[in-house]
């Protein structure tokens, strides 16, 4: 492990004490122990993605720390609710939220780290990262409205599935991206769009694994796409491309290549592709 991988490993630590350390003034946080599969147990990719570009452009460690945090949540958050949505069973290899809680219960400590997540945020006084969390995390919600209730039960076409991808999972990462950066305008936009095009790629990928992928290596209930007739890369063919796989890594090219102009933020992107990104889609795209 290299000295910049230790430093993220640190912080990373720091950031799911943050996670933790906010939620200490509600009773939800007698539940953490027994439910070590909520926060800070996944991959953690999108705040990892943020500490890579912040220890390159200099940004506060407690800033990034928090930004980290904060985006984390509102994942951890969405994924309470997906679970109740698509009826899965398993989350990280343990049982999910709702199955041990119920669907209320899912569906309000949902809602609880959503808030939460905010307020990381404004306790380092970045009122402009506050509203890229607030922009971005609505259009999460916009595109699973639009899978539930426009495009469900249709194969879709490749760049409906594209665009479903963008919003649905790229925003976070778009949000991480630009917390990772040093607040300039144009860095910020290029940063957005990778994160978009990152996010999009990891979707598809995604999309491939409840298809075909192992419930026991992956940790979580696969199959619920098919079962729920929503648009996928798997379903939408129509004008898709026709090494679908290598479509997707085209895209992580793509997502680089937007942060040419910036050698030091290039560079750390990366080397997040290569020791994290990579490996994960790997997994993701081989695991049947």
């Amino acid at each position: 492990m290299s000295t910049d991988e230790k430093q993220i490993e640190k912080q990373l630590k720091l950031v799911k004490q943050a996670m933790v350390k906010c939620l200490k003034d509600t009773n939800i946080s007698k539940l953490l122990p027994a439910n070590k599969n909520l926060l800070g147990s996944g991959k953690m990719l999108r705040s990892r993605l943020t500490l890579f570009l912040a220890n390159a452009n200099g940004v506060n460690e407690q800033v990034a720390v928090n930004a980290g945090a904060a985006v984390d949540m509102i994942h951890g958050a969405s994924l309470l609710h997906d679970d109740v949505i698509d009826g899965g069973i398993l989350r990280r290899g343990a049982p999910t939220f709702w199955k041990k809680y119920g669907t209320n219960g899912a569906i309000l400590f949902g809602d609880l780290l959503m808030f939460k997540a905010l307020a990381l945020l404004t306790e380092v006084g970045r009122t402009d990262l506050l509203q890229e969390l607030i922009d971005r995390t609505g259009e999460v919600c916009r595109s699973e409205v639009e899978q539930e209730l426009i495009l469900r039960g249709t194969p879709g076409t490749w760049a409906e599935c594209e665009e479903v991808g963008r919003y649905k999972t790229g925003a976070l990462f778009a949000f991480a991206a630009v917390a990772g950066g040093n607040g300039e305008k144009d860095q910020a936009e290029a940063l957005r769009e990778a994160g978009y095009i990152l996010g999009t790629a990891y979707q598809l990928a995604d999309d491939v694994l409840d298809a075909s992928g192992n419930e026991e290596v992956s940790g979580k209930t696969l199959g619920t796409d098919d079962l729920r007739g929503k648009t996928t890369a798997i379903t939408a063919t129509k004008n898709a491309p026709q090494d679908p796989i290598g479509y997707i890594y085209s895209l992580l090219e793509a997502s680089t290549a937007q942060l040419a102009a910036w050698p030091e933020i290039h560079g750390a992107w990366d080397s997040f592709l290569n020791v994290t990104m990579k490996p994960v889609l790997s997994k993701h795209l081989n695991a049947g």
